[in-house]
């Protein structure tokens, strides 16, 4: 017997909105109509979505809510950038759409978030779970409640603040972990357009004597750096 299969339906203003942008992900369109009413349906592997287009429906309004378990978050992530790398030229952090991307949550799988051009939120999180930021690491549960703030519930100023609290109250962690707890931060202030605070922070960052073993521990964090003041270029 096959197993029961549930497949949301997500509102939109207009298929042409969020179709192309399916597409990028590496979804395959399915089914379309326009009438009697605009209708489509992409699939991914295991992930269905149906989309029903709304007349004067604004995207910012949505409450569209879909979690979707994968065995591996950071592949699909890859795989999500590089689709939207080469169709748009870029993996759009703010506004709508946008995509975060993965962090270890303590207590919860690593994970993230794709916000679609139809104001829906996908919250890709991992089947097990990988037991989150060390014990010993004094700004993993800061990382973890601003990510919860920005990621999860949309809120980057409170992300900003969680990890700007954090940051000063363990003015002594290590580099190793103090890096990624201010690249985290430098992409909120991307996000929230405060290009002056996170160009500081960049620059920080950049002028911190890391040794060649910590390089190699942040290397992603510090890819990530790289990436974060590409967009502040004009």
């Amino acid at each position: 017997m096959r197993p029961e299969t549930v497949i949301p339906g997500l509102p939109c203003r207009d298929l042409d909105d969020v179709l192309p942008f399916y597409d990028a992900l590496g979804f395959e369109v399915t089914y379309r109509q326009q009438r009697p009413n605009p209708f489509a349906a992409v699939r991914r592997g295991g992930i269905q979505l149906h989309f029903f287009a709304v007349e004067g429906f604004d995207p910012a309004d949505s409450m569209g809510t879909v979690v979707v378990l994968v065995p591996d978050t950071g592949a699909l992530h890859r795989a999500f950038a590089a689709g939207l790398r080469e169709a748009f030229g870029r993996v759009p952090l703010s506004g709508i759409p946008r995509m975060t991307r993965p962090r270890s949550k303590q207590g919860t799988s690593a994970g993230f978030s794709v916000v679609d051009p139809g104001g829906n939120w996908l919250r890709i999180s991992a089947f097990a779970d990988d037991g989150g930021g060390s014990a010993d690491d004094r700004l993993s549960r800061v990382m973890a409640n601003a990510s919860r703030q920005a990621d999860s519930h949309g809120d980057e100023a409170a992300g900003v603040r969680v990890l700007r609290n954090g940051l000063d109250r363990h003015a002594d962690a290590p580099a190793t972990e103090r890096v990624p707890a201010l690249v985290f931060l430098i992409e909120l202030l991307v996000r929230t357009d405060d290009r002056d605070g996170a160009a500081a922070l960049l620059a920080e960052v950049a002028g911190m004597d890391l040794s060649d073993a910590e390089r190699e521990v942040l290397a992603g964090d510090l890819a990530i750096a790289e990436e974060l003041a590409a967009t502040l270029r004009p």
